[in-house]
């Protein structure tokens, strides 16, 4: 696959960009046919736009320039406009602990995906210790889904990808304080850690946010529960890797960045992408992302005058986000690092972090008398007399 080229890559006009209803509406995948990895790029997606409407409101609050404003609110109603046509590619057929089957399929994969093609080392370590809390989530979401439902999650997963227990959800409970994280430089990070930071951010965002507002949809105690604590997780997943970023951004910058991101994500899926319809849909897409990536660059040349270039630190991106079998490199991180924690801003052994760390008593506290996600599982034993799942993915 080639590089990324956004400065060479040509956009479609801010004002052809708006939708009609009938675009917006879009056709569902059918949930059984579907690509496990069609599906994982909707989600993955819907995300990224999700981040990117709600990030530029943010900014929007804090300029005063009506320039900005403006230029921010164009781009922002076409990004909520594309938020909403992808999200309504998923079908109402589908329950919400099969979305949730499909949005812990995109953190294993995408957060692997991504270590591996991670240069900076502290964020690659980062990912790598996330990547066994989601990979764990996931293992308690396929016994809630069979308990509740019936259902097999290898209707959701793929073959390659294993259903397992990894560091148990129960120990991911830590204090706010410990999970701040190194920040990266932006005048030396590769433009490759820059994308990694805010594709990881946008996709942990929206699954936090998705889980808070769905877990209270079910009326049964233990699917609430479970949805409230992994929930919370996913709130410090947010917190972990936004804090990895250089907080010396500015608002200017952080839209640039965000505007390449997006097309270089959707650049992605049109590289890897199976379904000839969603194909078509990601290169539209992309184009609307670089036209809204030059309004980006107009902004920053005209108030910060700097070079678009020097922002993202060079004019490409080596290597496209791609969703596939990650098993074999999730194995080797659950060998070594199945028992890691986080202690001041470094990763080890849980036996070699001193007994006074907050993160104890605090796990302790929310742990209480009662914890989901292990509920979850000596149900499970009840009525199947085993603990674990092994997903397959079947024909479709």
């Amino acid at each position: 696959m080639t590089a990324f080229r956004p400065f060479d890559e040509k956009g479609t006009p801010i004002e052809e960009q708006a939708m009609s209803w009938r675009e917006l509406v879009t056709e569902p995948y059918d949930k059984v046919a579907v690509d496990p990895h069609t599906r994982t790029r909707i989600i993955l997606m819907n995300g990224i736009e999700n981040n990117a409407t709600l990030t530029k409101h943010a900014l929007a609050r804090l300029s005063p320039d009506p320039g900005i404003r403006t230029a921010l609110a164009n781009t922002r109603r076409v990004e909520s406009m594309q938020q909403q046509a992808i999200n309504w590619f998923n079908p109402a057929q589908q329950t919400i602990v099969e979305t949730t089957l499909g949005f812990e399929q995109v953190a294993v994969d995408l957060t692997a995906n991504l270590a591996q093609n991670e240069e900076d080392p502290y964020q690659k370590a980062t990912l790598d210790f996330a990547l066994l809390e989601d990979f764990d989530h996931l293992y308690r979401y396929a016994l809630l889904y069979r308990q509740m439902e019936g259902g097999d999650a290898r209707e959701f997963v793929k073959d390659t990808v294993e259903v397992k227990p990894a560091r148990p959800t129960r120990v991911h409970h830590r204090h706010p304080s410990d999970e701040m994280r190194k920040s990266w430089n932006k005048n030396t990070a590769s433009p490759k850690t820059k994308m990694n930071y805010f594709t990881i951010l946008s996709a942990e965002q929206q699954t936090m946010l998705f889980y808070k507002e769905h877990g209270n949809m079910y009326p049964d105690e233990l699917a609430r529960g479970l949805y409230t604590e992994i929930a919370d997780v996913e709130e410090q997943h947010v917190t972990q890797y936004e804090a990895l970023g250089d907080g010396s951004m500015t608002p200017l910058e952080m839209n640039f960045l965000m505007e390449v991101n997006e097309a270089y994500n959707y650049w992605s899926c049109v590289q890897t992408e199976s379904d000839a319809r969603f194909k078509q849909f990601w290169e539209a897409m992309m184009r609307n992302e670089i036209g809204h990536m030059h309004m980006a660059m107009e902004l920053l040349q005209r108030f910060e005058d700097k070079d678009p270039v020097k922002v993202l630190g060079g004019d490409r991106i080596e290597t496209p986000i791609v969703f596939e079998e990650t098993k074999g490199y999730v194995n080797k991180v659950l060998e070594e690092q199945r028992d890691f924690q986080p202690y001041n801003m470094e990763y080890m052994p849980e036996q070699q972090v001193p007994r006074e760390w907050r993160s104890f008593a605090y796990r302790d506290r929310l742990n209480g008398d009662w914890t989901p996600s292990e509920v979850v599982v000596s149900r499970s034993k009840e009525s199947k007399g085993k603990e674990k799942v092994t997903v397959r993915a079947g024909s479709r």
